[in-house]
């Protein structure tokens, strides 16, 4: 069971309440709206580019001549 606060710490809690306000909280995720959707799409771009070039193999029929 908690004991009561008393006049000091309903002061400092009181004081304290700005730390809770939404403008400070969460301020990269609200800065950045996409940028997670857009990692996981880059992400599974770059797994199935890989996943491409390692099933295609080497090309055997090259048509330049060197």
């Amino acid at each position: 069971m908690a004991k009561p606060l008393g006049p000091t710490g309903e002061f400092f809690r009181r004081r304290d309440e700005w730390r809770k306000h939404p403008m400070l909280t969460n301020n990269l995720r609200h800065a950045t709206p996409g940028l997670g959707i857009a990692l996981v799409a880059f992400g599974i771009y770059l797994v199935g580019e890989a996943a491409y070039n390692h099933f295609r193999g080497p090309d055997t029929h090259s048509t330049s001549h060197h």
